[in-house]
């Protein structure tokens, strides 16, 4: 399939200039409307501009003037006459779309319609046109000619032919394309859901405070932290997405909109936009200050310490300990170490590791349902580890706790203690972005690379969330979700069908081999 040759754009705000660039660059004859006087004027100036910008940098070959000329302003919506693909980027409103739809439709019957909607379904859009199978969703992320990811989505009725257009189009504009189903979210907007909700139900519980739950997840590699998002988008704005989610899913418990979030909206804190949302904005000051940097490696002297346990995390755990010098057994000899770190449930035939300050990992449980009133300390990392999160009960000795965090200090790690709980602050929140990954490859609305590569260059993740649970063990996610489950007794943690194939069925294989594509 060729790409189209004449691409129409419908709205000439931030996403449809973007939108509008893309096409002239890719080549195609553009044609930019606004229904607001002045409005694809100046969206194109924006369009022009950053096409100059771009070029000027080397990121893009040929002569800025010449591409800019591509684009050209319609007056009305008759001129997208000739169009082979008409791309709206209208306001976010189920009326408009459908006004737009029903007039476009009439107006070039042969072009495939494509909506760059980011929560209305595409199946509800098409219904207003007179012919539905020529109606696909088209998402591309925020700013549109920076971020080289677009959706391609399947509404109940969209043809073949009609994605084929969709997709020829994205390719041509350079963007890496992935197919969805329609529904909720799509694919990205909907695997990502747990990100700023599981961080929500964090700060609920009191298992962390906002600026220790953005530090640990920045530490894991992401730009920033979820209350830092939530306030960059708009935490009024991703209340209403989260309600859309909640009621289109008719109740579905992963995605329960947060108490927290209808507070700070009925009090005007809304973010960066209003001044002040999870952090306080003022001008010429940063919301916060720069993260610590991370201690030396070294001193472990030769102290012996016995790391048990078969996740991938014990592996990079011995490693670490032995470059920095500490003496390091997987299992116990007789002598008393100097502290032993257990990394997941053991054989059950063996007794339980004793004569030293313990450090258990928590992610089967909490540490108080993991060590009932005994004097070890918890603590919880996910490979590569970032900053090693710390907790303790009363009954918690304080040699446990002081080794623990020497120990993982000495790591080259930096620590943080956070309050009990399966997986703690940054194992909980992957494992529920997992979780929703794995519940979308099982429903067929994305294959595993689609939803890797959709996360990381269309929300800047560091590593594709499978790849990621592969690399932690798949265990290991079921260990926290099964935890969680059974600490609170929801259904908003039970694992995805598909985590549990793979462990039942497939030991050696891995969420990224493509389970559940025909």
């Amino acid at each position: 399939m060729s790409a189209p040759k004449v691409v129409g754009v419908v709205g000439a705000g931030s996403m449809g200039s973007g939108i509008a660039q893309l096409a002239a660059q890719s080549g195609a004859r553009t044609l930019l409307f606004d229904a607001v006087d002045g409005a694809a004027a100046r969206g194109a100036e924006r369009a022009r501009d950053g096409i100059a910008r771009l070029v000027a940098k080397g990121r893009l070959e040929g002569d800025a003037q010449a591409i800019g000329a591509r684009l050209e302003l319609a007056g009305a919506l008759e001129d997208l006459a000739a169009c082979e693909l008409i791309i709206e980027a209208a306001p976010e409103s189920l009326p408009i779309k459908h006004e737009l739809f029903a007039a476009l439709s009439r107006i070039a019957p042969d072009a495939v319609l494509a909506s760059n909607t980011s929560s209305i379904p595409i199946t509800s859009i098409a219904r207003a046109a007179q012919d539905p199978s020529r109606v696909v969703g088209l998402h591309f992320f925020n700013p549109a000619p920076l971020m080289k990811l677009v959706e391609v989505i399947a509404g109940l009725e969209s043809a073949p032919e009609a994605l084929a257009v969709a997709r020829a189009a994205g390719e041509a504009m350079d963007r890496r394309v992935i197919d969805a189903k329609d529904g909720p979210g799509f694919l990205v907007n909907r695997t990502n859901r747990p990100f700023s909700l599981e961080a929500l139900r964090l700060l609920q519980e009191r298992i962390a405070d906002v600026e220790t739950i953005d530090a640990v997840v920045r530490a894991a590699g992401f730009r920033m932290g979820p209350f830092e998002l939530q306030d960059l988008v708009g935490v009024d704005v991703g209340f209403e997405v989260s309600k859309s989610f909640h009621e289109l899913s008719f109740g579905e418990p992963r995605w329960r909109p947060s108490t927290l979030s209808a507070q700070m909206v009925a009090a005007g804190r809304l973010g960066r936009k209003s001044g002040r949302g999870w952090y306080a904005y003022a001008e010429g000051t940063p919301h916060r200050g720069p993260d610590p940097e991370d201690p030396p490696a070294g001193g472990g002297d030769g102290r012996p310490v016995l790391i048990s346990g078969f996740l991938p995390i014990a592996d990079e755990l011995r490693e670490r300990a032995a470059d920095a010098g500490f003496d390091v057994s997987e299992e116990a000899d007789g002598s008393v170490p100097w502290l032993i770190v257990e990394c997941g449930p053991g054989d059950e035939d063996s007794a339980p590791l004793q004569g030293a300050p313990r450090v258990l990992l928590c992610a089967e449980g909490p540490l108080a349902a993991l060590d009932q009133g005994g004097a070890a300390a918890g603590f919880h990392a996910l490979p590569p580890i970032g900053i090693v999160e710390l907790t303790r009960t009363p009954a918690t000795a304080e040699v446990s706790a002081q080794r623990a965090e020497a120990f993982f200090q000495a790591l080259g790690r930096r620590t943080v203690w956070v309050a009990d709980a399966p997986g703690l602050v940054l194992g909980r929140i992957v494992a529920q972005v997992v979780n929703e990954c794995a519940f979308a490859v099982g429903e067929g609305v994305g294959t595993p690379a689609d939803v890797d590569d959709g996360m990381q260059l269309g929300l800047n993740y560091p590593r594709g969330p499978l790849a990621w649970a592969d690399a932690m063990g798949i265990d290991h996610v079921v260990m926290i979700l099964d935890g969680l489950r059974e600490e609170y007794g929801e259904e908003r943690y039970r694992a995805a069908p598909l985590l549990r194939r793979v462990l039942a069925f497939h030991d050696d294989e891995h969420l990224r081999h493509d389970h559940g594509e025909p």
